[in-house]
């Protein structure tokens, strides 16, 4: 049987985590960005939606 692939998604920082609570901080750089503006597709498995709903604010995302 094979596996059902995950869709993909681009997230994009657009806000600082600067002032924010440490494990918020922790979660944009877990995602893979580090300045504003910085961009990173990856699968959007369950967990990968967790972290973008802890930052949602911070954040945006866009299906691919």
């Amino acid at each position: 049987m094979a596996k059902k692939k995950n869709p993909t998604i681009r997230v994009r920082l657009i806000r600082s985590p600067i002032g924010r609570k440490p494990n918020q901080r922790s979660t944009v750089l877990a995602l893979g960005l580090g300045r504003i503006g910085s961009v990173n597709e990856m699968e959007a498995t369950d967990s990968v939606r967790g972290m973008v709903q802890t930052v949602s604010h911070l954040v945006s995302v866009e299906e691919l």
